[in-house]
């Protein structure tokens, strides 16, 4: 019984503590993530399969492209260097389909 009596003494004196974070310990903490980087690889991906839509997929297209282009000034740049190779060929496809198809 004076066991609990004094783990609750302890849980007592330790509510008032303040806890200070370095900015070492901060980054150690959170994770290092791209988030414009992984939304222009998933667009990316998107796009490629949806190119073939006159509008909704060369938007699609558009918005991977600028967004992986924007991601590569970030790190990690990991995903954001893979959408915007995947959103270059998949402009390539697209163009050379459309062209097959007009001429």
């Amino acid at each position: 019984m004076s066991e609990i009596a004094n783990l609750k003494d302890q849980n007592n004196e330790n509510q008032g503590q303040t806890v200070i974070v370095t900015q070492k310990e901060k980054e150690r903490i959170t994770a290092k993530i791209n988030g414009v980087g992984i939304a222009g690889f998933i667009l990316a991906v998107i796009g490629l399969f949806f190119g073939w839509f006159p509008v909704l997929g060369w938007l699609i297209w558009a918005l991977g492209f600028i967004l992986s282009l924007v991601g590569i000034f970030k790190k990690p740049r990991g995903l954001a260097i893979a959408g915007l190779v995947i959103s270059l060929f998949s402009f390539i496809w697209v163009a050379f389909l459309f062209r097959a198809w007009l001429f």
